[in-house]
């Protein structure tokens, strides 16, 4: 058996049309997990489907509102349908809120941050865990933020949806414990991608042991692990990939 191997597996990720979501749908293709690409571009997201299905990867492109339960609804309705089950959810789907002091953050702003970045882990989970329970299995990876532990200042909304990803991976997993469902979260550091835009890095690299930031691929390594067999006894935990800046 190749290790790592994810033969068998069907797996969603959400937020895949780039960046983080991206490499870890790419990783778990190539393990050979059956694949499903989520995301509200679905222009974009297809495209990145079309690619890995045409070096043979068995994968699929579909549009989902993680904000919206009617949305995650129907995909995990046709999910079932095409695959007849879901091994594997990876929670990646977020946005980078406005950096801005609290004065200055709408209620808009912090209504949708909260949306996406946490209420739709707790309405993707929702929908697949009835899945999971029926088959006695099954691995839920939640992305969080290294902001969760450390605070960012002008970035509230963001780092409360975050803390709340730990609170929710946590307490799902004890809840879920019993059905041999294990649910785990990645806490990356920053990483570099387009949703970063024209950040500054430099205060970042300089508060990084290892002087960089982080690559899209160095998460999905991490997902694919915690994803494998090979982790069958953690549950709860929050794996940090932060280049040295976390270590508690």
């Amino acid at each position: 058996m190749k290790f790592l191997d994810l033969t068998k597996r069907v797996a969603i990720v959400t937020g895949a049309a780039q960046g983080i979501g991206m490499a870890i749908s790419k990783r778990l293709a190539m393990a050979n997990a059956s694949v499903v690409l989520a995301d509200i571009k679905y222009k974009e997201v297809k495209e990145v489907a079309d690619e890995l299905l045409s070096e043979g990867n068995n994968v699929i492109g579909m549009e989902c509102d993680v904000s919206n339960p009617e949305s995650i609804n129907r995909l995990i309705e046709k999910v079932i349908h095409k695959f007849h089950g879901i091994d594997i959810l990876v929670n990646n789907a977020a946005i980078f809120p406005l950096v801005a002091p609290i004065e200055e953050q709408t209620d808009r702003e912090w209504e949708k941050t909260i949306a996406v970045d946490l209420a739709g882990i707790f309405y993707f989970c929702r929908a697949t865990v009835p899945h999971m329970k029926k088959v006695g299995k099954g691995k839920i990876i939640n992305l969080t933020s290294i902001g969760a532990k450390e605070g960012q200042p002008n970035m509230v909304p963001y780092c409360a949806a975050k803390g709340g990803v730990v609170g929710l991976t946590k307490a799902l997993a004890k809840e879920l414990a019993p059905y041999n469902i294990l649910v785990n979260a990645v806490s990356p550091a920053l990483i570099k991608t387009s949703m970063i835009g024209n950040l500054d890095l430099g205060p970042f690299v300089e508060r990084t042991p290892l002087g960089r930031v982080g690559k899209p691929e160095e998460v999905a390594a991490m997902v694919h692990w915690i994803a494998s067999d090979d982790v069958s006894f953690s549950t709860g935990a929050i794996f940090d990939i932060s280049g040295g800046r976390a270590m508690y």
